[in-house]
C-alpha cells in the first residue's frame, strides 16, 4: 500500500492538472459548465420534496419548519452524491482510459486519485450552495458544521476502498459494471436519504447495521439539519473503510500488471 501511495504523491501534479482539465473541458462545452454539478442533485431535491412533503404530506419528526423535509433531503444528497460518484466512476475508470493505459506508462493508482479529486471538489460546491440556501429555509449551522470535513473524509475513504474494488474486477468480469449501477438504485433506497429513518418498521432496524452508509448519511443530517454531532456509528464505519481501501488496494496492486493485457 505504502508503495501504491507514494507512486500516487509523486503524480500528484499529474492528478491535480487532470482534474482542472476536466473542470475547463465542462466550461468549454457547456454555458452553465460546473453549475450542472450542483444544479442536478437540487432539482432531485426539489422533486423529491415537492411530491414527498407537498403530495404526500411528509413531515420530518422533531423539527417544527415547513422546509424542514426540503433541508432533510439537500443533507442525504449530498453525503449520497459523494458516495456514489466516486463509486460509479472508480468503476469505470480503467475501461474509460484504457488507450491512455496502452500508450503511457505512469502509474495505474492515479486515475482513481483524480475520480477522487473530481468527485470532491463536485461535492464541495454542493455544499457550500446547500450552506448558503439552508440559513433561508430557517436552519441556520452550528459549531457542529465542523465535523463536515471527517464526514466527506470517511464517505471518499469508504468509496474508494469500494470503487478500487469494483473498478479492479470490472477490468477482467465486464458484467460487474452492469449490476452495480442497479445494486446502487436499490442501495440509495434502502438508506434514508427521502425518508426518515423513524418510519422504519422496527423489526426491520436491526437491518441498518448492515448498510454502513446510513451513519455517514445521518451525520450529513445531524450537522445540517438537526444542529447536532454526528452518530457514534462513524467508528464502525472508519474500520470498514480501512479494512475495504487495504483489501481493495491489495487486489489492485496483484491484478494491475495484467490490466493492459485485459484492456
Amino acid at each position: 500500500m505504502s508503495q501504491l501511495l507514494s507512486a500516487a504523491w509523486r503524480y500528484r501534479g499529474f492528478v491535480g492538472s487532470s482534474v482542472a482539465n476536466e473542470f475547463k473541458t465542462r466550461l468549454q462545452r457547456s454555458r452553465l459548465g460546473t453549475a450542472w454539478v450542483v444544479l442536478q442533485p437540487l432539482a432531485q431535491v426539489f422533486i423529491y420534496a415537492t411530491v414527498l412533503a407537498n403530495v404526500l404530506a411528509a413531515k420530518l419528526q422533531g423539527v417544527n419548519n415547513k422546509y424542514a423535509y426540503a433541508a432533510y433531503l439537500i443533507a442525504g444528497t449530498a453525503c449520497w452524491s459523494l458516495f456514489a460518484e466516486i463509486v460509479q466512476r472508480c468503476m469505470t475508470v480503467f475501461i474509460d482510459f484504457a488507450s491512455l493505459l496502452k500508450k503511457i506508462q505512469f502509474p495505474r493508482i492515479t486515475l482513481p486519485m483524480i475520480v477522487i479529486g473530481t468527485a470532491s471538489v463536485n461535492n464541495l460546491a454542493l455544499i457550500v450552495v446547500a450552506l448558503a440556501i439552508l440559513p433561508f429555509l430557517g436552519f441556520i449551522p452550528t459549531l457542529n458544521v465542523l465535523w463536515l470535513p471527517l464526514l466527506m473524509l470517511l464517505t471518499i475513504a469508504f468509496a474508494t476502498g469500494l470503487g478500487l474494488f469494483l473498478g479492479t474486477l470490472n477490468v477482467f468480469m465486464r458484467d460487474i459494471g452492469q449490476i452495480i449501477p442497479i445494486v446502487l438504485q436499490f442501495w440509495f433506497w434502502f438508506t434514508p436519504i427521502v425518508y426518515p429513518v423513524t418510519i422504519i418498521p422496527e423489526h426491520l432496524k436491526q437491518f441498518l447495521v448492515l448498510n454502513p452508509v446510513i451513519p455517514l448519511v445521518e451525520g450529513y443530517q445531524n450537522v445540517l439539519v438537526y444542529g447536532k454531532a454526528p452518530p457514534s456509528g462513524l467508528i464502525e464505519v472508519a474500520v470498514v473503510s480501512v479494512v475495504l481501501l487495504a483489501a481493495s488496494m491489495l487486489v489492485f496492486r496483484r491484478a494491475s500488471s495484467e490490466m493492459v493485457d485485459v484492456l
